[in-house]
């Protein structure tokens, strides 16, 4: 196999996006303090008080949301911290939140290009071996595709976690 430098593979790498990332969790934090989460856990208390299906569906659609424009490793810590700050939940609740958020946020980013690090980096990748993809191709297939998927999924999780026990 071929070797690549350590200098070749330094001076290629996208910067300018793992900048980004890093300053998201510093974005984070920021709107923890500014209170973020603290609305963010009243709404999920709501959530809650419509019941087991509407809190996770409700969780995981606000979850995907956050991660699409914010990216999806911040969002995530997010959700953490404000299902953390609700109070009052069942455990049975609390759990499908918890999950919910998971998936929001892995799916969500398939929304618009900015949601994921790991799809910035590919479409970094394939512009600079030709393969331009533009954000208007990629969320044009990812708005369609996506909300149903996660919306089934979402209530599969519903359905499924309290056969498992949880309670």
């Amino acid at each position: 196999s071929r070797v690549i430098p350590i200098r070749t593979v330094l001076a290629g790498a996208p910067w300018q996006i793992v900048l980004f990332s890093l300053g998201m969790y510093l974005v984070v934090y920021g709107l923890r303090n500014a209170g973020l989460t603290d609305e963010l856990a009243r709404g999920l208390i709501w959530l809650a008080g419509q019941g087991p299906w509407v809190a996770t569906v409700g969780t995981g659609f606000a979850a995907a949301i956050l991660s699409s424009v914010m990216n999806n490793m911040p969002s995530v810590l997010i959700g953490a911290f404000a299902i953390q700050q609700a109070s009052d939940l069942s455990p049975l609740t609390r759990e499908l939140m918890i999950y919910a958020n998971v998936i929001g946020c892995d799916l969500g980013p398939k929304f618009t290009p900015i949601g994921s690090l790991a799809t910035l980096l590919w479409l970094h990748v394939l512009a600079s071996k030709g393969q331009k993809i533009t954000w208007g191709q990629y969320m044009k297939v990812g708005l369609v595709i996506t909300p149903p998927v996660l919306l089934v999924t979402l209530l599969a999780l519903a359905a499924w976690l309290p056969v498992l026990g949880v309670q």
